[in-house]
């Protein structure tokens, strides 16, 4: 693909930006997009937004319903996670981005989601792309883990020529054979995607790194690189996770990251 020449929608329209289209209005610098890998219980699940309401961060991530690479591990709460986050919605002024599996989901997570999220394994799941393109609620697609950019920008146009165009990209890591990280945080999409197009990116810093010890310095590096936003996962007990246990932040490294942000955003304006 020519970046230079391409006729995709993606390359041509006016997005919408990431809080225009979830319709919040709550305009924090840097947009934080924070949550649990998954919903494990009611009792976390109000922990870990009370936590977050209180510091201002309104968008919430959580994997209700949740694709795992072994069938034996933990799937989610499925049904019972989406009545789980109707009450919390009623106590809570959120804004929720959860991930569907699959197209017969559509109609039972629009009733509590504010934004769908298309996970890494579904990226390539083009009949799913085209059932959320004939909805009216904005989607988060997530990078595949072998995708080149090209096929990421695909992905994209799948949902915007069948109707919606309030879409945003997630660069999540990609593998290749480095084993220090999770995946391969690639800043070069991110950095192609702000130069040639209009559709807001975020950086998912968790599912990238899988690990915490070197969050802090990613973190800078995306504020240099201008991203529309950071999904970072937290977990009130990490260590008893039942899903992605060594990415998630507890509540005390969260306020360490946020804060470390937040001190070096004036410092990157600065340089840039």
């Amino acid at each position: 693909m020519d970046l230079n020449n391409c006729q995709l929608k993606v390359m041509q329209e006016n997005f919408l930006n990431f809080y225009e289209q979830i319709g919040n209005n709550n305009k924090l610098s840097p947009n934080i997009i924070a949550g649990p890998c998954a919903m494990e219980s009611y009792e976390q699940m109000e922990s870990i937004i009370r936590f977050l309401v209180q510091r201002n961060i309104t968008n919430i991530r959580v994997g209700i319903y949740k694709p795992r690479t072994s069938p034996y591990d933990f799937q989610g709460l499925e049904n019972d996670g989406v009545e789980i986050i109707k009450q919390l919605k009623g106590m809570y002024s959120i804004k929720v981005i959860s991930e569907i599996v699959s197209p017969r989901h559509i109609d039972k997570m629009k009733e509590v989601v504010d934004m769908f999220q298309v996970g890494a394994r579904n990226m390539s799941n083009y009949e799913l792309l085209k059932e959320l393109g004939k909805v009216d609620i904005p989607v988060l697609l997530k990078r595949g883990i072998s995708a080149t950019i090209d096929e990421f920008l695909y992905a994209a146009e799948y949902i915007i020529v069948n109707g919606n165009s309030k879409v945003s990209l997630c660069e999540r890591g990609i593998r290749t054979f480095e084993t220090q990280t999770r995946n391969t945080l690639d800043i070069a999409c991110i950095a192609l995607i702000k130069k040639y197009t209009q559709i807001p990116i975020i950086v998912d810093v968790s599912h990238s790194l899988g690990r915490k010890d070197i969050i802090n310095q990613i973190g800078q590096a995306l504020l240099a690189l201008g991203v529309d936003g950071i999904m970072v996962e937290v977990h009130p007990k990490p260590q008893y996770a039942l899903s992605d246990s060594r990415q998630q932040l507890n509540f005390s490294e969260f306020d360490c990251f946020i804060k470390n942000l937040t001190n070096n955003i004036e410092n990157v304006e600065r340089v840039i």
